[in-house]
C-alpha cells in the first residue's frame, strides 16, 4: 500500500523493478526492446503477433500481384487472380443458414430447459394453424355423416371419432343390429372416453377427466391402426354441440376389444 506510506511518511514509494530471472519476449511492436513474459501482457502481445503475420501475408501478396500483372504485361499466360488472404471472408447463404440453424437449436433447447417443451409451449397455437393450410379432402358434417349410418343397403357405414372420420363397414359390430352400431353415422368421441354410448353420443370433449381423454387417445389409435377400417375423410361439425349433464353419466368401462 504504497500509497498509505506516502500520505503517512511523506517519502515516496520505492518503485518495483521486475527481476532479471522474470521471463521476457521479444515485443513485437518494437525492435530490441523486451518485455515480461506475464498474463496481463499476453493479449496485447498476441494482438502484435497478429497484425504482424497479416501484415506480412499481404505484402507477399501484393508482390506475387505484381509480378502477375508483369506477366500479363508481357503476354504471358497467368492462373487465375488470388484474393488476398487479408482480406474478411463475406458470409453467403451457407453461413446464414448456419447460423440460423444454431439459433433454433439453442432455442429449442432453451424452451426444453426453462419451459419443459422444445417449442415453448406453443404446441396448441401451432396446431390450430393447421386448420388455416387448404386440404383437398370434403368435410363431413354431421348432417351428412349420419346417412352413412348403415340404414340404406349398398352404402358404406361410416363412423368418426374427435373429427377423423373411418370406413368401419367391414365390421359386423356396426351393421344394423349390432352392438357398436349406436357408433355408426355419428362422431361419438366423448362416448370412447366415457363409456355411455347412450348419453354421451357426441364429439365434444369438454369436462373429461385425464384417464378419460387417455381412452379417447386409445381408440383414435385402434382406428388409426386397424387394417380393415380405413381413415376417409375430416369431419367437420356444424353447430355447437350442448355437453350433457354430468349426472346422467354412469361410471363404466369400455372393453377393449376386436371390433
Amino acid at each position: 500500500m504504497s500509497w498509505f506510506k506516502t500520505s503517512v511518511t511523506g517519502e515516496e514509494p520505492e518503485r518495483y523493478v521486475e527481476p532479471d530471472s522474470t521471463p521476457r519476449v521479444q515485443d513485437p511492436s518494437i525492435p530490441n526492446r523486451m518485455v515480461v513474459d506475464k498474463a496481463a501482457n499476453k493479449p496485447f502481445l498476441a494482438y502484435k503477433a497478429y497484425r504482424q503475420k497479416q501484415e506480412k501475408a499481404h505484402n507477399e501478396w501484393l508482390e506475387r500481384q505484381k509480378i502477375r500483372q508483369e506477366k500479363i504485361a508481357r503476354g504471358e499466360e497467368v492462373g487465375p487472380e488470388e484474393r488476398d488472404p487479408t482480406e474478411p471472408e463475406e458470409v453467403g447463404l451457407k453461413g446464414l443458414l448456419k447460423f440460423f440453424f444454431y439459433v433454433v437449436v439453442f432455442a429449442a433447447l432453451a424452451g426444453k430447459l426453462l419451459a419443459g417443451s422444445y417449442t415453448w409451449n406453443y404446441e396448441t397455437r401451432l396446431a390450430q394453424l393447421k386448420s388455416y393450410i387448404p386440404t383437398d379432402q370434403t368435410l363431413f358434417s354431421e348432417s351428412t355423416l349420419a346417412k352413412f349410418d348403415g340404414s340404406v343397403p349398398g352404402k358404406p357405414i361410416y363412423l368418426a371419432i374427435d373429427g377423423d372420420v373411418y370406413d368401419v363397414t367391414n365390421g359386423k359390430a356396426y351393421q344394423p343390429g349390432g352392438s357398436y352400431h349406436h357408433f355408426a353415422g355419428v362422431d361419438a368421441a366423448r362416448a370412447y372416453g366415457t363409456g355411455c354410448f347412450k348419453t354421451h353420443r357426441t364429439h365434444d370433449l369438454r369436462g373429461l377427466t385425464e384417464a378419460e381423454l387417455r381412452g379417447v387417445q386409445h381408440w383414435k389409435e385402434f382406428y388409426a391402426n386397424h387394417a380393415e377400417y380405413k381413415k376417409v375423410k375430416n369431419d367437420g361439425k356444424d353447430g355447437k354441440a350442448k355437453l350433457k349433464d354430468k349426472s346422467e353419466a354412469k361410471e363404466s368401462t369400455m372393453v377393449h376389444e376386436e371390433l
